[in-house]
């Protein structure tokens, strides 16, 4: 190969962005001239690795930019500690199947029973199979949607928002909402609504949502969207947290 097409190569592999192969390229070239590889088997490997770079790069960012609180897997989460959860439904939901379908999940019960471990761990999943995903605690996601409605920006934030393939959305019930927040809370759940998913936990029944919104017409227009495509788990059980600490001995068993 003379120096001039060397360069001309460098030169359009770094025009095309393809990275990998430029920075492979030298290596690959020695090690097929003493193995006797092809030219094609050569271009196949580069590619190979060209693409698994740049899938491995759109895959931390989409993980980023789910913004997760914590690292959380399906197959650390024990179903066998919580009877009341079906095992068959969580590997249906594991499917992402209710992603394609554009339903809607909700998980309800006390504190510690694994509903943020379940929401989180299919977001993680859905990122890995290349879905755009956002986590957002419910409170946290009211402020700023409330600011960027002071701001004249709610519009532009929800549109954001539905970008989305799938938005998780926990501790609903935890802090109650403003009118206000209540009223913006509506619109981005009508903008989702049958066009992308969302996950909700909450340590409320749905009969106790209208305490949430602190009005009962806006939090029933609200169920109404979330429940027409939707999955619910109502798991009652004993905390994790609690398990734990009874494991280590610092709370008794009863």
């Amino acid at each position: 190969m003379s120096g001039l097409v060397y360069e001309r190569v460098h030169h359009n592999l770094e025009t095309l962005k393809l990275t990998t192969i430029k920075e492979m390229l030298d290596n690959s070239l020695e090690h097929a001239a003493k193995e006797g590889k092809s030219t094609l088997e050569i271009l196949d490997y580069l590619l190979e690795q060209e693409v698994k770079s740049k899938q491995d790069h759109a895959l931390s960012i989409r993980m980023r930019m789910a913004s997760f609180p914590v690292e959380k897997r399906l197959e650390d989460f024990d179903v066998g500690f919580q009877p009341s959860l079906d095992p068959l439904i969580i590997k249906d939901l594991a499917s992402l199947r209710f992603i394609h379908n554009a339903e809607n999940v909700v998980f309800l019960g006390p504190p510690g029973v694994g509903k943020t471990h379940l929401a989180v761990a299919l977001g993680y999943e859905a990122v890995k199979q290349g879905f755009r995903v956002y986590y957002a605690n419910a409170s946290q996601l009211i402020e700023r949607l409330m600011k960027a409605n002071r701001e004249n920006k709610l519009e532009e934030k929800i549109k954001a928002l539905t970008k989305f393939h799938l938005l998780i959305i926990d501790e609903m019930g935890y802090l109650p909402f403003t009118s206000e927040g209540a009223h913006c809370f509506f619109q981005l759940i009508s903008r989702r609504y049958e066009k992308s998913s969302t996950i909700f936990t909450s340590n409320k029944s749905f009969g106790e949502w209208g305490e949430i919104f602190g009005d009962h017409v806006i939090a029933a227009a609200v169920l109404d969207r979330i429940l027409h495509h939707c999955t619910t788990l109502n798991i009652k059980g004993d905390s994790y947290r609690l398990k734990e600490r009874r494991r280590q001995g610092l709370i008794p068993h009863v």
